[in-house]
């Protein structure tokens, strides 16, 4: 008998038309493209915890706050929840945040003197132990992601990732915990802790850093981390130089010019600002060394690089400019006039002119390569002029924060 062999059929898939698949004009697709219907359970949670503990901040230490600080406090909470949700991580770190301070508040006991006797706050909590650990974390991550970078070790490179993440979890813990150490003090001498040049390099450390760690996760690569590390690395040796020298931790009752709202504002939008510029030129620094070959294999691409840099000159030059306009304002109101031509503001103004010019020539002209890259570290330089070139060898209304 002939077997008669069966004729193969091949799989066909049928893809949809793709007109079809549209939406209609008259159709909204609310339940696939709602941002609300996306969150998560631990999402919705975590919006829950800041308006709880923003109630509890209000209720109990209400009575020491302005209109203006409760003002600020109602308005970073959503803020702060939807940097969560759409940024995980932060999540788990400003949890950890609230959790340590909370610990050490609980454990000083409206008592200062408990400092040097509680063990968790004498080696771990209180503001200096907390932000010397922010400090050697920090250091200790450089090296780690250099040894990374160079051998090529994924285990190394990962560990000082966390590194940085813990760093910043004590950073940010030493800053909440010094806040409520002031109160300590006295009443009169309570303030927020960005008012000398102590406490505002703990905050570009701090602000730096999680500018990396998000772009390290957004661009899946840890290969910059030996670059951006430098900077805050050279940050953390002038704030141990300066605590020796000049005992610059101690907290001290603010100046009468600083004793304004627009303080809480205008400090942090600056180095916003400052830490965007920063890492913009140590990525330049990358860049221009891929171009000679050095690291050129471990290091990302030419595009990436130039990418990178671009993100972070525009979102610095953005927060630098509402600083600016916050800090001019603030001066109408402390010194009667938005301009006085003080060094401080017209350094500041020569930063803004420096990346504007940098920004317009990029989106205009297309600038791109060395040229970009040479700009952008050339712009560290002239900021770092304008933050403490001008406190140490010049002087005008902005004079309270010497060297």
């Amino acid at each position: 008998m002939r077997l008669r062999r069966r004729p193969t059929r091949s799989l066909v898939i049928h893809k949809p038309n793709a007109m079809a698949s549209q939406p209609s004009p008259n159709t909204i697709p609310y339940a696939r493209d709602s941002f609300l219907r996306r969150l998560s359970p631990l999402d919705l949670l975590f919006a829950l915890m800041l308006v709880a503990g923003a109630g509890f901040s209000l209720s109990r230490y209400g009575s020491y706050m302005a209109y203006w600080d409760k003002a600020v406090m109602v308005c970073a909470v959503p803020a702060f929840a939807v940097l969560g949700w759409f940024w995980k991580p932060v999540r788990l770190l400003m949890t950890a945040i609230a959790a340590l301070a909370l610990l050490a508040i609980q454990l000083y006991h409206q008592n200062l003197a408990n400092a040097e006797q509680a063990f968790l706050l004498k080696y771990f909590l209180s503001s200096q132990s907390a932000i010397l650990w922010m400090s050697a974390l920090l250091v200790i991550a450089t090296v780690f992601y250099w040894i990374g970078l160079v051998f090529r070790s994924v285990s190394f490179s990962s560990m000082a990732s966390k590194m940085v993440w813990t760093a910043v979890l004590m950073g940010f813990t030493g800053m909440m915990v010094r806040w409520y150490e002031s109160y300590l003090i006295g009443s009169d001498v309570g303030h927020i802790p960005i008012s000398n040049l102590y406490e505002v390099f703990v905050l570009f450390c701090m602000i730096t850093s999680l500018f990396y760690l998000y772009y390290e996760s957004l661009y899946e690569t840890r290969a910059l981390g030996a670059f951006v590390l430098l900077v805050i690395s050279a940050a953390v040796g002038f704030l141990m130089w300066y605590s020796v020298a000049r005992d610059a931790q101690q907290i001290e009752p603010l100046v009468p010019a600083l004793q304004s709202w627009w303080m809480k504002i205008h400090v942090p939008a600056n180095f916003i600002g400052y830490g965007s510029f920063a890492l913009s030129a140590m990525v330049s620094v990358a860049w221009l060394l891929k171009e000679r070959g050095v690291l050129a294999d471990r290091l990302p691409s030419f595009e990436l690089l130039d990418d990178l840099m671009y993100k972070s000159i525009a979102i610095g030059f953005t927060f630098f400019t509402i600083a600016t306009i916050l800090g001019a304002l603030w001066a109408a109101q402390a010194w009667g006039g938005y301009w006085s031509w003080d060094p401080k503001e017209t350094w500041a103004l020569i930063v803004w002119l420096n990346y504007a010019a940098w920004l317009h020539m990029r989106l205009m002209k297309g600038l791109r390569g060395s040229v970009a890259a040479w700009w952008a570290l050339t712009g560290l330089v002239v900021t770092t002029f304008a933050f403490l070139g001008v406190n140490m060898f010049l002087s005008g209304l902005h004079s309270y924060g010497h060297l």
